[in-house]
């Protein structure tokens, strides 16, 4: 099934990533981490703000070069010899499945983003969820220093969505005070740049939640935000 699953790395602890989809026996992960097949890694899994981390063990059996469809990642499953790990797989499949919308009848977003380009997909996919029902309120930022300041007045935000490479105050920093801020406890924090492997390494202890790499396909939006926002 597609969704969005946080991979935290207990051996690599820079690093975050995401799932592209799961089964009750693996997952593909959209990484830029260079693995082999038949390699085995200790994953950390979570539904970021809903499901508690599961650690398991999985050994990759595909890996898949970027290309302009798709970025790079690599299939995993959890190996017949780890009976316990893929009960917690499964449990966990299980659960994201049966995620209960919020019932909230608004949903507040902060887009932070200045290429004007850019933030025309990001506006059509926020219609074409609004276009099923869900009711999107969302704010528009060009850096860092506006949507700081945004973050302090109501309505709350539910979700944040930023780039990192902007003038002014940089995503970077922006993600720093959002998370030191009390009145954004537990809002979801979605980063989309192109600044790789290096840009990933700072966010993860950041507390970002999803690291999407640009150039950004329009349905992994909708997924992210849709997943991130529990929304049916």
């Amino acid at each position: 099934m597609p969704l969005i699953l946080r991979i935290d790395y207990p051996d690599l602890p820079e690093l975050r990533d995401a799932t592209e989809n799961l089964s009750a026996s693996g997952l593909f992960i959209r990484t830029e981490r260079e693995l082999a097949i038949g390699d085995r890694v200790p994953l950390s899994v979570s539904f970021p703000g809903l499901l508690e981390p599961v650690a398991i063990e999985v050994e990759v059996v595909r890996l898949r070069q970027a290309s302009t469809d798709f970025p790079k990642g690599l299939a995993v499953r959890v190996p017949e010899d780890r009976p316990e790990d893929r009960q917690k797989l499964a449990r966990l499949a299980g659960s994201a499945l049966t995620v209960p919308a919020t019932g909230k009848h608004a949903y507040n977003l902060l887009v932070v983003e200045d290429n004007p380009l850019v933030l025309e997909m990001y506006q059509q996919a926020m219609r074409r969820i609004a276009s099923d029902g869900v009711d999107l309120k969302v704010d528009f930022a060009h850096d860092g220093r506006e949507a700081a300041a945004r973050l302090e007045r109501l309505p709350r935000v539910d979700l944040l969505m930023a780039d990192l490479y902007m003038p002014g105050m940089d995503g970077f920093t922006l993600v720093e005070l959002a998370r030191k801020n009390p009145a954004c406890a537990g809002m979801p924090i979605v980063v989309i740049s192109a600044g790789g492997k290096a840009a990933m390494a700072r966010t993860a202890p950041l507390g970002v939640d999803v690291f999407l790499q640009k150039p950004v396909k329009f349905g992994d939006i909708i997924t992210t935000l849709r997943s991130l926002l529990h929304i049916a």
